[in-house]
């Protein structure tokens, strides 16, 4: 019975090491914002208004269920794409300044998270 109880334990306890640390961890928001702020990403996109680029909530929307979703996101960022503008301009993306993986993900999880 005690081993029972121990092996059901150790396999809880992997199962919620396996949740903390796949696609469930919680966003770093400060360090999101001041990645947004150091890159000047606030000056074309807000949260929940369109500026000259999309706003996150509709970026959010778009990659909702997708599995690509942080795919899409890095590619965006990091190989300065030809974007399209509403207003029928178009200009290359600029590239983020930082390659860290850790940082891009809180980015990309903060931005489908709106």
């Amino acid at each position: 019975m005690k081993a029972n109880r121990l092996l059901v334990s150790m396999l809880f306890g992997i199962g919620l090491t396996g949740v903390s640390s796949g696609g469930f961890a919680q966003v770093d928001e400060a360090a999101a914002t001041a990645t947004l702020k150091r890159n000047n990403c606030t000056k074309c996109h807000a949260v929940d208004k369109a500026k000259k680029g999309p706003a996150f909530k509709k970026v959010a929307e778009k990659y909702k269920g997708k599995a690509d979703a942080e795919n899409k996101l890095h590619d965006m960022v990091t190989k300065e794409p030809t974007v399209k503008f509403d207003d029928g301009t178009e200009e290359k993306h600029k590239v983020i300044d930082t390659q860290d993986p850790k940082e891009l993900k809180n980015l990309f999880q903060y931005i489908l998270s709106r």
